[in-house]
């Protein structure tokens, strides 16, 4: 199977699927001398876990503990291939027996079977939102080297089942239910998603991730533009069905007059998203991915069985009800494997 690894420098190939014994991965490229061990994957591993969704988390209990197999010495990495694993504890496959030759609609399903003539049809196999653990890991890595270059990520909800949300805080979203960046949007966002849990439907939402102390000059042009790496990224997110760059879709609708950065200082705008040309200006980075209602619900919905029989189904077992806010981890590490890349990338050049 091929499409399990990411970067072209530094290197993150993953492992593992939902109801397996574990889920790992390798990250390769990475420097040696930067500072890193298991508790700094952890603490965003935790924020991803199973169990970590507050209202819209899943029934299913994981510690997603990470243990570090290689490329890590005296706390430092050595520039050998860094291996990892965390292991699955908590698996129910008989939830997925009574439906597994049905397509579910809105998986992956039908396509997997399209593909390699056989699926994994517990809880959906490789296809799994389970699999973004090693990416969250992986970026853990990708962090802990881009810290020594001044480049901090954060990521954040701006909007929740319809409901958008004001930016105040980014600072304090990482530990306030659905990851808000503003506090007082809590409670609407809270109602909502009771609102669907009483109907047993899914919610979805818009993330946004901003980098900060990103320099000038990362991106490859023509093809390997900044912008393009890191839509290419979050858009290999399964739950991502949309991505932005500054204005993204708003620009459309504007002036170039309104649209354009006047080149001041400081800054007056950043309708750019910090990328001209593909190349970063060293403005912050801005990217939002559009995250769609999780396809598992607790309602009819019309299908057919693997023989192409209709049917009809009601997803059992234990499931999210939105992707937010246990996605918002996994964009953010998404973001800093492009940028640990381009990073290195640039190296190369200058």
């Amino acid at each position: 199977m091929s499409g399990n690894t990411f970067g072209t420098v530094f290197r993150l190939t993953t492992y593992g699927e939902s109801h397996g014994p574990a889920l790992g991965g390798v990250v390769d490229g990475c420097p040696p001398g930067v500072p890193l061990d298991a508790a700094l994957i952890q603490r965003d591993l935790d924020r991803r876990r199973p169990g970590a969704g507050g209202l819209t988390g899943t029934a299913r209990k994981e510690p997603d503990a990470v243990r570090l197999l290689s490329g890590v010495f005296e706390g430092a990495t050595t520039g050998t291939p860094i291996g990892f694993v965390i292991e699955n504890t908590n698996q129910r496959s008989r939830d997925y027996e009574e439906a597994k030759n049905l397509l579910r609609p809105g998986h992956a399903d039908g396509t997997y079977l399209a593909k390699y003539g056989r699926r994994d049809y517990r809880g959906g196999g490789r296809a799994s939102a389970r699999e973004t653990a090693a990416r969250v890991a992986g970026g853990g890595v990708a962090g802990a080297f881009l810290a020594g270059c001044g480049i901090e990520v954060a990521a954040y909800t701006v909007e929740f089942g319809g409901i958008p949300a004001d930016i105040v805080d980014i600072a304090g979203a990482a530990d306030r239910p659905f990851c808000a960046p503003d506090p007082a949007i809590v409670p609407a966002w809270e109602a909502r998603a009771k609102e669907a849990m009483a109907s047993g439907d899914s919610l979805g939402g818009i993330v946004e991730v901003t980098a900060t102390g990103v320099p000038a000059g990362l991106g490859e042009p023509v093809f390997d533009k900044l912008d393009a790496r890191l839509a290419y990224a979050l858009m290999g997110v399964g739950a991502v069905k949309g991505v932005e760059i500054g204005n993204g879709f708003a620009a459309a609708r504007l002036a170039g007059s309104a649209n354009n950065d006047p080149i001041v200082t400081p800054p007056e705008s950043n309708h750019a998203g910090g990328i001209l040309g593909g190349i970063s200006n060293a403005q912050p980075v801005v990217v939002r991915a559009a995250v769609k209602p999780i396809p598992s619900i607790a309602v009819s919905q019309r299908t057919t069985d693997i023989a192409g029989n209709p049917a009809s189904i009601v997803v059992g077992g234990r499931h999210d009800r939105s992707a937010i806010p246990r996605v918002v981890p996994v964009l953010r590490a998404m973001v800093l494997l492009v940028l640990a890349d381009m990073v290195l990338l640039q190296r190369t050049v200058r």
